[in-house]
């Protein structure tokens, strides 16, 4: 599912018009972005928490060419599922 399909699914089922559920998913999208950018966590019971974690320097090699090269450290976004989250893809999943 991309953004447009999930506009109008949320669309569908609040009775928004397009154009305001667009608004909707795009501020929560953003405001989302922007907490976590900052450092803060944003947790969605039920569904997850989006965070960061911090990637320390390394070294690593250039796969086309097998030079040594180094990685610098970095901040980076992570998704933790909610257990409710987890469930239904469980769920979902069985065989």
């Amino acid at each position: 599912m991309n953004r447009t399909e999930l506009i109008a699914v949320v669309a569908e089922k609040t009775g928004l018009e397009k154009k305001i559920a667009e608004k909707a998913v795009k501020a929560l999208l953003a405001e989302a972005v922007a907490t976590v950018a900052n450092g803060e966590k944003v947790k969605l019971v039920g569904f997850g928490i989006f965070t960061t974690r911090d990637r320390a320097a390394r070294n690593s090699r250039n796969p086309r060419t097998g030079k040594a090269i180094k990685v610098d450290a970095v901040t980076v976004p992570v998704f933790k599922a909610g257990k409710e989250f987890k469930k239904a893809v469980v769920e979902k999943n069985k065989k």
